[in-house]
């Protein structure tokens, strides 16, 4: 996993070789060097602007205890595991996390009012591995969250049962819990 934004690299490798270019092309004259700098680092230099623009960062994610460590490995389901990977790094040229899924669940009404996903962490719920998705939903209450519970059952699922309450006026938890079924076909 990337610890650091690709954008960063990118626009410090290309800073350097550009200056590099320049510095060969004003001080030293020297051909290689120049041209180093110029085709290689202007390109990643723009490319790591780009990337900068288009970046998403990371959810941050609570430190789990060694039981719920121990629970993931044992019981976390294939979409757990790929949507904590996915939102728990840097993304680029989306709008927000889960956005795609916001939409098909029908969470979605327009940009301005797509909830945002804040925060993650991992608990243990009687036994089952649970992932929990902090959501900032000013525009979108709990009423509508509760109706599309079963949906987002299923969309998350296989072995995946949905729980969602609100923790604050405009913050909605939606917890990804392991159903007994999975935990025992693990």
């Amino acid at each position: 996993m990337l610890g650091f934004p690709l954008g960063n690299l990118l626009t410090v490798v290309g800073t350097v070789l550009t200056l590099v270019g320049f510095y060969a092309y004003f001080i030293t004259d020297n051909a290689t060097l120049n041209l180093a700098g110029f085709f290689y680092g202007i390109p990643l230099l723009l490319g790591g602007l780009a990337l900068k623009s288009a970046e998403l960062k990371p959810v941050p994610l609570a430190k789990a205890s060694s039981v719920v460590l121990e629970l993931r490995k044992t019981q976390a389901t294939p979409t757990q595991q790929q949507v904590r990977r996915d939102v728990t790094r840097f993304r680029y040229g989306q709008e927000a996390h889960l956005d795609v899924a916001l939409e098909k669940l029908g969470l979605s009404p327009s940009d301005d009012e797509r909830p945002e996903l804040v925060a993650l962490r991992e608990e243990d719920r009687n036994g089952a591995y649970t992932l929990v998705l902090d959501f900032a939903s000013p525009a979108v209450p709990l009423e509508t969250w509760q109706s599309k519970q079963e949906r987002i059952s299923r969309f998350f699922g296989p072995n995946i049962r949905a729980e969602i309450q609100q923790s604050a006026s405009d913050r909605i938890e939606v917890a990804l819990i392991t159903t007994v079924e999975a935990a025992t076909n693990v």
